[in-house]
């Protein structure tokens, strides 16, 4: 979400990099495509001496599979969405972390501590949260663009030139919000509704793309396409007339968070870099360069007085409600999965 960093290109393709820093004095990280400023590792070596090899991914499907192909055991941290903690910690590939292991922990927000995905936060520690809705090029379309049907029944204008996230969650849940029914349907009926819409606006998108969603909007390739908001307002600063949309549907809402991965080979590492990213400083420079918000209570003085001012971060009076990715039981995921590969096909 969000400096372009090395992308891993395959589940199996765990680096020569990553391998050769697991050992005393190093950290493994497995993280999002752009979404981590050199200045905040650069800050963490020079105060502790642990060298950081990173590693990166543009989804969490993406993530996962890799880490299920065997990537465990090679990464120390990863940094999954909310629902995608939840998956990982149900397979069991989660580290607890013992009471008076992070000295920083009181730092989260309390908002932010007994989340339904990490109750407690056993696991787990914030690292942004923010929104994924869609952007529209206001040289392209100039009519009204807070409803889902810019994405599943749009105008004319805006026909072939749809980027997608290349994520499922987003993808299916935004759609269930389109349709108002449950993200996690086992009703035939609906199913196939979901299913029938997602076919029927493939027609009308250009693109399925995470780690172009914003580059495709400022060059012009696409003129409209779902993003994250932190995303959308970089478009902005680099000179797109984008405007993002929170539709009267709704959206999504994430938190993206840090996560400590069974086997870690580097876990002392890894439970100091986390204990770095709860200090206040350190994650407001993440949030002042990603665009999104912090989970961390004191970031306030060190933050940029203009985020709170974009419009990505305003929702208009009648917005619908920001919801969360759910987590399916496995046979009602498996519905989802096959209605997902045959989009992609």
């Amino acid at each position: 979400m969000k400096n372009l960093m090395k992308t891993s290109v395959a589940a199996l393709a765990l680096t020569v990099g990553a391998n050769a820093a697991a050992a005393e004095g190093n950290l493994v990280l497995y993280h999002w495509f752009e979404y981590m400023p050199q200045e905040v590792l650069d800050k963490f070596t020079a105060e502790t001496g642990i060298e950081v090899t990173m590693d990166t991914y543009d989804s969490n499907e993406a993530m996962l599979a890799s880490l299920k192909a065997g990537a465990i055991g090679t990464y120390d941290l990863a940094v999954p969405s909310d629902y995608m903690v939840s998956i990982m910690g149900s397979e069991g590939m989660l580290d607890t972390i013992a009471d008076g292991e992070l000295h920083n922990k009181g730092n989260i927000a309390p908002e932010w501590v007994d989340v339904s995905f990490d109750p407690g936060r056993q696991s787990s520690i914030p690292y942004q949260w923010g929104s994924t809705s869609f952007s529209v090029n206001r040289d392209v379309y100039a009519g009204e663009i807070q409803t889902t049907d810019i994405l599943f029944n749009p105008p004319a204008e805006l026909q072939g030139r749809i980027n997608m996230l290349d994520s499922q969650g987003d993808v299916t849940a935004l759609a269930s919000l389109h349709l108002g029914i449950p993200q996690c349907s086992s009703d035939r009926e609906q199913l196939k509704a979901l299913n029938d819409l997602l076919q029927g606006a493939k027609a009308h998108w250009a693109s399925f793309n995470s780690d172009t969603a914003k580059e495709v909007l400022v060059s012009g390739d696409a003129a409209a396409g779902m993003i994250y908001d932190g995303f959308n307002s970089k478009a902005r600063e680099e000179g797109a007339n984008v405007e993002y949309a929170f539709p009267t549907q709704g959206y999504i809402a994430w938190m993206d968070n840090v996560v400590l991965l069974k086997d870690a080979p580097n876990r002392d590492s890894a439970l100091k870099f986390m204990d770095f990213l709860l200090e206040p400083e350190n994650i407001a420079a993440i949030t002042n360069y990603a665009a999104y918000n912090a989970g961390v209570t004191g970031v306030s003085e060190f933050l940029d007085p203009a985020l709170a001012a974009q419009p990505e971060k305003n929702p208009h009076a009648d917005a619908g409600n920001g919801v969360f990715i759910q987590v399916c039981d496995e046979a009602t995921q498996a519905v989802y999965d096959q209605i997902w590969t045959n989009l992609k096909k």
